[in-house]
């Protein structure tokens, strides 16, 4: 045993579907470390989460796009006498735009976040992780089973967090460490201010809120299932895009892309 006492870290923790993960795990009673760039909303979230009567959460400012974060947070769970019960890769962003036209350095950006930092924070841990039974919840999304004209970059990294997480699922079993990869449809979030995806563009009965996501994460990542995909009618759509030809699915994506653009008016 290390002697350090266990956390749930969990990236992205300022805004949506980090928040409310943050406040799911809280209400069950884990100690958390909350990572993101914007110290005011990590503090104010902390603030709120103590006032339950809960540890106040570890706050670690860190940009998770350099190439030197993970061991940024390693010292200061170190500092605090902590390390890594649960890991929950949850930050991430996407932009909307035809990659050759998108400016090159933000979408490599995108790929240091999405793809890199993930792949880093999710190896990074392992063995605390194993000491405390604990697991690594990896936010992927649906456009991970989807090709993505229109969002080239983001829908791959996507699929490479789906194929990456799956097969960490596999290899981790032995040493009882529980590994889940939650994909959410559409989650009114600011990821799609962000992004530059207009509201009211998905149906509603297919987004789910960032409270009905992070719970349901955190249900399956408990129960150590490999994948969450939340909201029946969901994971129905996930089950036939896996039967249509990928022709047809790119033309479909590619519609729906120029809806987007048009309705932007770009």
């Amino acid at each position: 045993m290390s002697g350090l006492r266990p956390v749930t870290v969990i990236t992205g923790a300022s805004a949506g579907i980090g928040v409310a993960l943050a406040r799911v795990f809280a209400r069950n009673g884990y100690e958390l470390a909350l990572v993101a760039r914007r110290e005011d909303r990590l503090r104010a979230l902390a603030d709120e989460i103590a006032a339950t009567g809960a540890r106040k959460p570890i706050v670690i400012v860190a940009d998770l796009t350099q190439g030197d974060a993970a061991r940024q947070i390693v010292e200061a769970l170190s500092a605090q006498g902590a390390e890594p019960q649960f890991m929950v890769n949850n930050a991430g962003f996407g932009l909307v735009g035809a990659a050759s036209l998108r400016d090159r350095d933000e979408q490599l950006a995108m790929i240091d976040l999405n793809v890199r930092a993930l792949t880093s924070l999710s190896l990074a841990f392992v063995d605390s992780l194993a000491r405390h039974r604990g697991g690594l919840l990896n936010v992927g999304s649906m456009a991970g089973f989807l090709p993505g004209p229109g969002m080239a970059v983001y829908y791959a990294s996507k699929a490479y967090v789906l194929s990456f997480t799956e097969s960490l699922h596999s290899e981790l079993k032995s040493r009882g460490v529980r590994v889940s990869v939650l994909c959410p449809g559409p989650v009114p979030t600011e990821f799609a201010a962000r992004a530059g995806v207009k509201s009211g563009l998905a149906p509603d009965i297919l987004t789910h809120s960032a409270e009905s996501v992070a719970q349901q994460g955190y249900d399956g990542l408990m129960r150590g299932k490999c994948m969450v995909i939340p909201g029946l009618l969901n994971r129905l759509i996930i089950a036939l895009i896996r039967l249509f030809p990928r022709g047809l699915l790119l033309r479909l994506m590619g519609s729906r892309q120029r809806r987007r653009r048009s309705a932007r008016g770009t």
